[in-house]
């Protein structure tokens, strides 16, 4: 049913059931999942996950459904990308299926509702006892019309209004659907802005989540000016404006998530894991739609997983079928810190 709607729209009917009923939807989809499996918490530095499965940034950025994903098997929750002032993002359509290939491409624009009307969100949650016992971050970016050279503003902004709310933030400089944004991935740039954000954060744990576009020379530069700037850990990897393999829809713009980012996305987290070299978590992003691409990523020598691609063409269950999968590995679950 969903899927004879068009992208954004089944998108908007799903997050809107969930903020509407989220008592009902999550007794029901936990219900329907059932409970996750025991053993599989760690730690990434000083917060506690209940399983290394988090639901990325993108599906829910203004915070509509925080209640409820944990129902699913999700271990921690990132929410946005958030701007401090709400824009509407891009012309549509800006979101497209790509259904044989299990992929999908997007240019939403950092389209929310804005900092203020994601805070008073949160702040009703915790006021009505509904607040999720998994930790919560907010990907945070600048607003389109703001100059990259005042693109710090932007997030410190963020940061002072989300601070004492959320357990961590996530610096979002790789999306693809902002223009010069992925600019402030360069070295002497990131460094300004990640230690303006860091100071801002006063001790909330501060990630950056990079491009699977970087050649692996800018990466490790990237990864290395993070480490420097004291980020807690590095999330990899956004989408991707390469088209690799048959995509489908080669004309349409936007980066490309999902099963055909794959390949290349288990390429750039294998070399974001070798660069941090132990310094910090990183977490494994990008194509993760089948338990054994999750243990691949584990493997590797990620702490954690997000998912958001595999949850729209594997259903609800995809979260709880990796725990379970990871759960009957014993090794696994002893080893954990």
């Amino acid at each position: 049913m969903l899927f004879s709607l068009d992208a954004e729209e089944a998108h908007r009917a799903v997050l809107g059931t969930l903020e509407r009923w989220p008592r009902l939807t999550t007794a029901m989809l936990g219900a329907l999942a059932g409970d996750p499996p025991r053993g599989l918490d760690r730690t990434l530095g000083p917060l506690r996950i209940a399983s290394p499965i988090g639901l990325a940034a993108g599906l829910d950025k203004d915070g509509e459904a925080i209640s409820t994903w944990p129902a699913l098997g999700f271990g921690f929750v990132e929410v946005g990308t958030v701007t401090p002032r709400p824009q509407a993002g891009n012309p549509k359509p800006r979101m497209f299926r790509l259904k044989p290939e299990g992929g999908l491409i997007n240019r939403m624009g950092f389209n929310n509702g804005g900092l203020t009307a994601l805070v008073d969100r949160m702040q009703a949650l915790k006021a009505a006892g509904r607040w999720p016992r998994v930790p919560v971050g907010a990907n945070i970016g600048k607003n389109k019309d703001t100059p990259n050279d005042e693109a710090d503003d932007d997030y410190r902004a963020n940061v002072a209004g989300l601070r004492g709310l959320v357990d961590y933030f996530t610096v979002n400089v790789s999306s693809p659907n902002t223009p010069g944004l992925r600019d402030l991935q360069a070295p002497e740039r990131l460094d300004r802005l990640l230690r303006a954000v860091i100071d801002t954060a006063d001790g909330v744990p501060v990630f950056l989540k990079l491009a699977p576009d970087l050649e692996p020379t800018a990466l490790a530069e990237a990864v290395e000016v993070a480490m420097e700037a004291r980020c807690l850990g590095i999330i990899a990897t956004n989408t991707t404006i390469s088209r690799p393999g048959e995509t489908g829809r080669t004309g349409e713009g936007g980066g490309l998530s999902g099963a055909p980012l794959w390949p290349l996305a288990q390429e750039r987290i294998g070399q974001v894991v070798d660069a941090v070299a132990g310094r910090g978590p990183v977490i494994g992003v990008g194509g993760v739609d089948r338990p054994d691409r999750a243990e691949a990523l584990l493997d590797a020598g990620c702490a954690a997983v997000q998912v958001y691609s595999g949850l729209i063409f594997e259903g609800p269950g995809l979260p709880l079928r990796i725990l379970r999968h990871l759960a009957r590995q014993p090794a696994r679950i002893e080893a954990q810190p």
